[in-house]
């Protein structure tokens, strides 16, 4: 356990000063069946430094994953600007924004989003495929990508119904950094886990987080939260403030 700890701390060195995402003055409404206006989101301003590993809490329909998919670019922003990686996303055309996508983010979901009826391979190799990555080069990137997840040589022939809970959540966040993106966001990654498996996935994220990666983290247990070095809380679509974790609650400690 005192290791885990050490290493969080080799993690808090490796942030850098730049900023991979910022958020100004973005605000999110939905138009519903009366015609009238919900707020998901109401100015919110963020800054997230590159090698930040950041959880965001908060109660349920308070915008948790409204404010993840306007990072990710899944969804515009009624008001303000998205800027990922110093570039300033309200500038770009559906086209840009999914290359930016492809290229920049990588996603993590808590219902894994695998496809049963293709391999592990197959499923991990999609983000290359829409990149255009040759064949030969995508199958020793998508070994690698498993291999950074804890994964072996037998997962990739086999189909994710094939797989425990945990390791299909590992085959996910292949998945996700396959590509090599600055950042990661992952929705309720433990949401459906046990506890064994969920300390597992993030044992997985702490060690992406040691070698560079930006990670933001929504979840509703505080014990992976407390895994992060920083947790946003988030109520009525605002970030109203912000806690700093107990290593020792950490559930990689319990």
């Amino acid at each position: 356990m005192k290791m885990l700890r050490g290493n969080r701390e080799e993690i808090t060195s490796n942030k850098s000063d730049q900023v991979v995402v910022e958020l100004i003055d973005i605000s999110k409404a939905y138009r519903l069946f009366d015609g009238s206006l919900f707020w998901a989101l109401r100015n919110i301003n963020l800054k997230v430094r590159e090698g930040e590993m950041i959880a965001v809490m908060g109660p349920s329909g308070h915008g948790k994953t409204t404010l993840l998919n306007i990072i990710g670019l899944l969804d515009r922003p009624t008001e303000g600007k998205v800027i990922i990686d110093g570039l300033d996303t309200s500038m770009l055309n559906d086209r840009a924004l999914s290359k930016l996508r492809n290229e920049k983010l990588g996603f993590v979901f808590q219902q894994y989003n695998l496809i049963n009826r293709m391999s592990v391979l197959e499923n991990v190799e999609i983000p290359l495929i829409i990149r255009g990555v040759p064949r030969k080069e995508r199958i020793k990137m998508v070994r690698k990508a498993i291999e950074m997840v804890g994964g072996d040589e037998s997962w990739l022939y086999k189909r994710p119904t094939q797989l425990s809970g945990g390791q299909q959540q590992r085959v996910a966040i292949a998945r996700a950094i396959v590509g090599n993106p600055k950042i990661i966001l992952a929705d309720e990654p433990t949401g459906n886990l046990d506890t064994v498996s969920s300390k597992v996935v993030m044992e997985t994220f702490l060690r992406l987080n040691k070698i560079g990666k930006t990670i933001i983290v929504v979840t509703h247990n505080r014990e992976v939260a407390m895994c992060c070095q920083k947790i946003l809380l988030i109520r009525d679509g605002m970030i109203i403030g912000e806690e700093k974790p107990d290593p020792n609650k950490c559930i990689l400690n319990l």
